[in-house]
């Protein structure tokens, strides 16, 4: 679990730097107007990803946000590792850096490294989420139920196309 934190950490520092293409101004990603976090919590399921080396060989991917005390979020990411079904698990924490939208979050599974956690569409009834880094190297689709409609999920993908993201990069594991 150790290793995946540690893996997972680098991976997100080294987001912050440069995406495949070089550096993308942050302010060119939009985010969403505001979220509600009491409403963003809870079990999402992963429908789509752009390829990490944190993820890989991971199988139906889930993130559980809860609250913390302090005001902060715990994260706990799992999956299933594809080759002998066992469960993978991250343990993080996030927190709001821009608490006029709630949009835009730190996450950190491993400390010093952080990346970023920016919620750039959301369903209006937090049906759906899809989070991205404004480098533009890590996209995730996210869904509050396994399955995602074709329809809505095509509107993501026209979505995420205008924020910079190529659709062809996407996995849907």
């Amino acid at each position: 679990m150790k290793v995946i934190a540690i893996v997972a950490g680098i991976a997100l520092l080294a987001s912050c730097v440069l995406s495949q293409h070089g550096p993308v101004p942050e302010t060119t990603l939009q985010t969403v107007p505001h979220v509600d976090l009491n409403r963003y919590l809870g079990l999402w399921y992963e429908i789509g990803r752009y390829p990490n080396s944190f993820q890989k060989g991971c199988l139906g991917s889930t993130a559980m946000y809860t609250a913390r005390p302090d005001g902060e979020i715990d994260v706990l990411n799992s999956c299933r590792d594809e080759q002998d079904g066992s469960l993978r698990e991250a343990k993080g924490r996030a927190w709001v850096v821009d608490k006029a939208s709630n949009a835009r979050l730190k996450v950190s599974f491993f400390w010093p490294f952080r990346g970023d956690y920016w919620i750039i569409d959301l369903g209006k009834e937090y049906e759906y989420a899809v989070v991205g880094t404004p480098n533009r190297k890590y996209l995730w689709i996210l869904s509050r139920t396994p399955e995602m409609n074709p329809e809505i999920l095509e509107k993501i993908l026209e979505n995420v196309e205008k924020q910079g993201f190529a659709r062809d990069n996407l996995l849907f594991p």
